[in-house]
């Protein structure tokens, strides 16, 4: 399973909330972007409860203000279908 989250935080601390994404569990990959978000973030997992409790945990960073998550669809494009 693969989901994406597209997080804002407080303006000035997306090097600290990038460092402690990059820290937890089944995050595979974290970057900053600009535009309405501020940070891209991939969670990947087999188990769907593992991504779920990545998910919250990516949620629950100091300084994120905001969060959308996105769940990738199996079947549509993409790696997730090679998987």
């Amino acid at each position: 399973m693969i989901a994406y989250i597209l997080a804002t935080c407080v303006p000035g601390n997306e090097k600290e909330v990038i460092a402690k994404m990059k820290g937890l569990p089944n995050v595979t990959e974290v970057n900053g972007v600009m535009g309405k978000y501020d940070i891209f973030v991939k969670i990947e997992a087999k188990d769907p409860s593992k991504v779920d409790a990545a998910i919250s945990k990516a949620r629950n960073v100091e300084h994120i203000t905001s969060t959308v998550t996105m769940p990738a669809i199996y079947g549509q494009g993409g790696t997730v279908d090679d998987a």
